[in-house]
């Protein structure tokens, strides 16, 4: 079985694993995206607690439903927040808590960062010192599955491609977790994963 089959593969049996247990969450249905899961904002609050969230200035995020308690903490803690714009259409947008006071709750969805930042350019994001992105499926070895758009795996790129090395953490299930993730050469990687149980650092 080639790499791209046994992705499809695994996406698709996370998605139904996700809805036939009863963890999917809205928007349904789950299949084709970024699954957004039950205990995201209990994941999102075990990234508040990691050094690397405490010691960040700048978070970037992706725009899924399941990382919007994340983008809502970053502002809550006076963090940037960069947010990637859904498939990049838009570029990215820069949101600076102090114009939010308040408002966090909305400004961390894609049609309050849209209102409340300012769009901009991949050469105008301020450096992040931290990536948190959704999968569809992590393994131990930090490998991370998209929803097969290849926008994370853009995200992630671009940032490390302008800054260099930045953490970048996963939100996802416990039952995202698998034991391998197939993987090709140009797919980026994670160093911690945070599911609502526990917390994953990878070793390198």
């Amino acid at each position: 079985m080639n790499v791209k089959t046994a992705k499809k593969l695994l996406r698709e049996e996370i998605w139904k694993q996700l809805e036939v247990q009863g963890f999917a969450r809205f928007p349904f249905p789950c299949f084709g995206r970024i699954p957004n899961f039950a205990g995201s904002d209990i994941a999102a609050e075990g990234v508040r607690h990691l050094k690397e969230w405490k010691e960040a200035k700048v978070v970037f995020a992706g725009p899924d439903f399941a990382q919007q308690k994340v983008r809502e903490c970053a502002l809550r803690d006076a963090k940037t927040l960069v947010m990637a714009s859904p498939k990049l259409k838009h570029g990215y947008v820069v949101v600076n808590p102090a114009a939010v006071k308040g408002l966090e709750d909305f400004a961390s969805t894609i049609r309050g960062a849209f209102r409340y930042g300012k769009t901009v350019s991949a050469q105008e994001i301020p450096k992040p010192d931290l990536i948190v992105e959704g999968s569809v499926a992590v393994d131990n070895q930090g490998n991370r599955l998209g929803k097969g758009g290849g926008y994370g795996d853009l995200e992630i790129k671009t940032s490390k491609g302008i800054f260099g090395p930045i953490p970048v953490i996963s939100t996802v299930h416990d039952i995202q977790v698998v034991e391998a993730v197939p993987f090709e050469e140009k797919d980026e990687k994670v160093s911690i994963i945070v599911t609502p149980t526990r917390i994953v650092r990878i070793s390198s």
